[in-house]
């Protein structure tokens, strides 16, 4: 099929052949989903072709790619940030928070069904008293203690974010929470005279948890407000339904489930791309809901989400005073006036995922890229890869005359990536799209900072709770 369409190349051709697969009924799903004809086409072209190979340089390390400032430039980054929020900008912390938990406890659901003890197992029902839920625990044992946790608690169900992460004297805490407490502490401007300084914070959800995620917060609001003298500012967003992706069959043709309709699959993280497109703010962090420690280690958490955004506007105070200069070349304006993010990256110390790369553009220039493992065909250059990406961002999304960048344009759609799935037994192709700090925002001006390894602390499964980072 693939073969048959390469021979035959004209796009006219192609258009017609992926016309031809949708009916009248297909037109109303697409409509109702807000997705244009067009791009469903584009999609269909993706499954057929693929995707190129992006022309890797070499993994970027701290001798060619990475800034890894020494403490003296550390405090003088901490102080143009301090500097900056006096200047009264907004600051706005978005945390995607969408995810489901269930991953966390796939060896639990496992147990349900086997009652095979594991370690795994065997160490979460030996510690169960540890995590900061483990009190609804008490007198439960084994499966009986499972059970409860993921039915009658409905862990098995809610958003990472909702779930207990944290023990405090005054309470336990969901990493919504977590959140909450980080933003008072280093992205808040000062507050005019008599008034509490205002910590915006944007949290991406399901549509399923949003009603949840409006309840715990505003149940919990008050508390930090006065805890930190501050005022919060909390607002939600949903995946778009017109990012979603068609699901194909593995010959390129649309899939179909049983009743004859089109599947619609969610796009991956990349989607939420409108999502920040959509903030009114100067700078934005970025941080995974899951990526959260108790108070206790906070501290360098809070040093260097300084120290990264005080290189971000320093850099972007250099390249602002660059564009004031009428001898720039058209060439030379549109390399500088682009929306800037500074990663904060750490040492690999072997989880898995993507890290940072320096990759040769179409035009012949070195970028520095996020780059997930799919995106790398040759297993050598992640062996020498140093650094890891914990998804710790700071962007800057206002160009020089502080008009808002429009953020789909920086996005790079060559660099999605095909996924195989399966649905009521049949084999089928899903597409995700060009994720947030990888494709989505491959044509932003990154700078990559070497940031430690205590400054990321995910939890991927329940029994990460159980590290000492987190207790």
């Amino acid at each position: 099929m693939q073969f048959f369409f390469y021979l035959c190349g004209a796009n006219s051709f192609l258009i017609y052949i992926t016309m031809s697969n949708f009916s009248a009924q297909d037109l109303e799903q697409l409509q109702a989903r807000g997705i244009s004809v067009e791009k469903a086409e584009a999609q269909l072209e993706c499954f057929r072709n693929g995707f190129p190979e992006l022309d890797i340089v070499a993994p970027a390390s701290t001798k060619k790619g990475i800034l890894a400032p020494k403490r003296a430039e550390q405090e003088e980054y901490i102080a143009a940030w301090q500097r900056y929020l006096e200047e009264g900008h907004k600051i706005l912390k978005f945390v995607p928070a969408s995810g489901a938990a269930s991953r966390m406890f796939k060896n639990l659901f496992q147990y349900l069904e086997d009652g095979i003890e594991t370690p795994f197992i065997q160490d979460f029902l030996a510690h169960k008293d540890q995590f900061a839920f483990g009190p609804q625990l008490a007198g439960k044992e084994g499966q009986e203690a499972v059970r409860y946790l993921l039915q009658d608690m409905h862990y098995g169900e809610l958003p990472k974010g909702l779930l207990l992460f944290h023990k405090y004297r005054d309470g336990a805490r969901t990493p919504a929470l977590e959140h909450l407490v980080e933003g008072a502490q280093y992205c808040v401007a000062p507050a005019k005279k008599g008034e509490k300084p205002t910590v915006y914070l944007h949290f991406t959800v399901s549509h399923d948890h949003l009603p949840l995620f409006r309840q715990h917060i505003a149940e919990n609001l008050k508390k930090f407000e006065d805890k930190f003298g501050v005022k919060y500012d909390v607002t939600f967003s949903e995946q778009l339904p017109s990012t979603d992706t068609l699901a194909a069959n593995p010959d390129g043709t649309p899939f179909r489930t049983k009743d004859g309709k089109l599947l619609f699959r969610p796009g991956g993280h990349g989607a939420l791309i409108e999502n920040l497109n959509q903030q009114d703010a100067d700078i934005v962090f970025i941080k995974n809901i899951d990526n959260v420690v108790p108070d206790r280690l906070k501290k360098d958490t809070i040093r260097y989400k300084q120290i990264l955004a005080g290189v971000l506007v320093t850099e972007q105070k250099r390249v602002f005073e660059a564009l004031k200069n009428p001898n720039l070349s058209d060439e030379e304006r549109a390399k500088l006036n682009r929306p800037i993010r500074v990663c904060g990256v750490v040492k690999n110390t072997g989880e898995p995922g993507g890290g940072p790369f320096l990759v040769r553009d179409a035009d012949g220039s070195i970028s520095c890229q996020i780059l997930e493992s799919t995106q790398i065909s040759d297993p050598e250059l992640m062996k020498q890869s140093t650094h890891f990406n914990p998804v710790d961002l700071v962007c800057a999304i206002r160009d020089f005359e502080g008009k808002p960048f429009d953020l789909p344009k920086y996005v790079d759609p060559q660099t999605g990536f095909i996924s195989n799935k399966s649905k009521d037994g049949k084999e089928l192709l899903a597409l995700e799209l060009p994720g947030l700090w990888n494709g989505a925002m491959a044509k932003w001006n990154t700078i990559f900072v070497e940031v430690p390894v205590s400054t990321f602390n995910p939890v991927k499964t329940v029994n990460d709770l159980l590290r000492e980072q987190h207790q």
